[in-house]
């Protein structure tokens, strides 16, 4: 692909198939993108509802919306799914004509500079329920089991994990973990990370040490925010405005005590 086509799009939490319209305002998206000629998108997590490898598991919601990225894929657009707290087994073959990667984590030059990006549910070292729920959701057991699942049960099970994931330990997602995100960013600026972007917490923060910077981006689902990555590296963040098309939006960080807690996570 060439250099001028690398205009980067990350979107966060997007959750489609949870709020009203929501499919419709995904594909309003993909229009613009096109428009701009981005070059790759990249989801931070947490694309659908729930996203499950295996095509038994998947709905209208779910399939409508993996349409729109083999169409993105057709128009020359690399799609980068990013494991989020709902995904499960990106890996699986069903999935190759919607992304050309995958991973717990996606890495890219632009301008000079080392971008790393990454969902940030593992952020919070205190949240012991989670982390024991996720490691035995995505085992290779719960993997094994899944495949087999005939699509009755296995559309039920798909109920069962949302609510399951949308009342796992609120209390530890009420608030953002700045101590954590600061020590996690330090930790990538330290290995020769320059910019750092997370999702997950659906608020937005950032932090700077010098040329070195980490982010949050709040999530899509909420509030449209779309980060851009040029080819020369910068980085801007925008939100959709009254007539449907971006307007900057203003570098700002939340504070813990300071928002009141998001509904769905």
């Amino acid at each position: 692909m060439v250099a001028w086509r690398m205009l980067r799009a990350v979107l966060a939490d997007l959750h489609l198939g949870q709020a009203t319209r929501d499919l419709e305002r995904f594909e309003d998206l993909t229009r613009e993108l096109c428009a701009r000629e981005v070059g790759e998108l990249i989801f931070l997590g947490d694309l659908f509802r729930t996203l499950v490898g295996f095509g038994r598991f998947w709905g209208e919601t779910v399939r409508r919306g993996l349409a729109e990225l083999a169409a993105l894929r057709q128009r020359g657009v690399r799609v980068i799914l990013v494991e989020g707290n709902r995904d499960f087994f990106l890996d699986a073959p069903e999935l190759d004509p919607f992304r050309d990667a995958w991973g717990p984590v996606h890495s890219f030059a632009a301008g000079g500079r080392r971008f790393l990006v990454e969902h940030g549910d593992l952020i919070n070292r205190h949240d012991h329920m989670y982390r024991f729920w996720r490691a035995l959701s995505k085992s290779r057991p719960a993997r094994a089991w899944a495949r087999w699942l005939p699509a009755g049960v296995a559309q039920w099970i798909v109920g069962r994990t949302e609510a399951r994931l949308a009342g796992t330990n609120f209390t530890y997602r009420r608030e953002l973990p700045a101590a954590d995100l600061l020590g996690a960013a330090r930790r990538h600026f330290a290995a020769g990370v320059d910019v750092v972007l997370w999702g997950h917490f659906h608020r937005s923060w950032s932090f700077a040490d010098g040329g070195r910077e980490a982010h949050v981006i709040d999530g899509w689902m909420e509030t449209g925010t779309v980060a851009w990555v040029g080819t020369d590296g910068s980085l801007s963040f925008q939100r959709p405005g009254p007539d449907g098309h971006f307007v900057d939006t203003p570098a700002h960080s939340w504070y813990q005590g300071r928002d009141s807690a998001v509904e769905a996570r």
